[in-house]
């Protein structure tokens, strides 16, 4: 190779670096995906952090199992003193931030469980965010007074 090949060629190469950055931008992560042991038939409810490492805003849409007839985006809220659960259309993942899905809070709905779900299980589901894609996870099946995945941090113990 000539020294005008070998620059236009390492020229070239560093033209495509931009693009091969914005492509591989870090998207959502899931840390900790966990739920409660829940008998066959009934509901159960999935929890997690989402960490958003990317430069824009994501949202989660949808989420599937095979174990639930249907998985639905789920909210407490607070309806004059009343804590009450609401299907939401959408959870925002603020760019560069987390959102956590957790009990009284946000989170997803197993509804029509095909089988019950064990202590020591790991139940997969799919959660679609709208940049994102499609991000299977493993549930961790915990007891089902659990207030927490296993090994995670005492309260007011979390880590930023």
């Amino acid at each position: 190779m000539t020294i005008l090949t070998r620059r236009a060629a390492l020229g070239a190469a560093l033209l495509l670096v931009p693009g091969i950055a914005a492509a591989q931008q870090p998207g959502v992560t899931v840390a900790a995906p966990w739920t409660r042991a829940a008998g066959q038939g009934g509901t159960g409810a999935g929890f997690m952090t989402l960490h958003n490492a990317g430069t824009a805003p994501d949202r989660l849409v949808s989420a599937r199992a095979a174990i639930a007839r249907t998985v639905e985006l789920h909210s407490h809220t607070n309806d004059n003193g009343v804590m009450r659960m609401r299907p939401v259309p959408v959870i925002e993942v603020p760019a560069g931030g987390e959102v956590q899905l957790r009990p009284s809070g946000f989170h997803l709905m197993l509804i029509g469980l095909a089988a019950p779900l064990r202590q020591g299980e790991r139940i997969p589901v799919t959660l679609v965010f709208e940049r994102a894609g499609e991000v299977t996870v493993e549930l961790s099946v915990e007891s089902a007074g659990a207030r927490g995945p296993a090994g995670a941090p005492a309260a007011g113990g979390h880590h930023h």
